[in-house]
Order: structure tokens, then sequence, then C-alpha cells
């Protein structure tokens, strides 16, 4: 079973930057495509950025595209998520996950945006 753990995420003021990180027990990264989701409150959870299995693609939510970046690196089996210039509206829990055929869904780590 594959159990995914994100952490990095805090509290930072607008403008400010996180990088997010997630871990995979139980499978390798470089077999999928693997994104990154997010979901605020009272709102559906919602697709962020994602990368191909092989890491030379990348695709971003187009309110987050310019400021976040996402990679990986396979000999970690590491996903990462590099924000900058967070905005009030990036507050969310962010979680990630193949990008088709979703693994069980990790505790997600909070990303809190101060105006």
């Amino acid at each position: 079973q594959v159990q995914l753990v994100e952490s990095g995420g805090g509290l930072v003021q607008a403008g400010g930057s996180l990088r997010l990180s997630c871990a995979a027990s139980g499978r390798t990264f470089s077999s999928y495509a693997m994104g990154w989701f997010r979901q605020a409150p009272g709102k559906e959870r919602e697709f962020v950025a994602a990368i191909s299995w092989s890491g030379g693609s990348t695709y971003y939510a187009g309110s987050v595209k310019g400021r976040f970046t996402i990679s990986t690196d396979n000999a970690k089996n590491t996903l990462y998520l590099q924000m900058n210039s967070l905005k009030p509206e990036d507050t969310a829990v962010y979680y990630c996950n193949r990008v088709v055929g979703k693994w069980a869904w990790g505790q997600g780590t909070q990303v809190t945006v101060s105006s």
C-alpha cells in the first residue's frame, strides 16, 4: 500500500516562498505522472501542477503558472513544489498524488498566506 506524506507547509506573508515536499513509500515516482493538488476551506480539491513520469514535461493551473515550479528527485523518490510570490488565495491544504489512478490521499500540508 502506498503512503503519501506531504510536508513543508506553514504560515507566510504575501509575496513569500515555501517549498513543499512529498514522499511516497511503496512505489517509485518515476513510473507515474505526479501532481500537486490543493483544497481551500469550503472548496473542492483542485489541480495545481503536474510533472510527467520522465520529468520532461510540466503542467500548471493558470492561477499558479509563473509562480510555482514542480520537480522530482527520483533518487530520493520525492516530489517538490516550489511556491514563490505567494498570495492569500493560495491558502489551502496541499496534497500530492498520481495524476491518473489516484492512490489514497495523504494528510496534506497546510499553507497559509497572510495579507
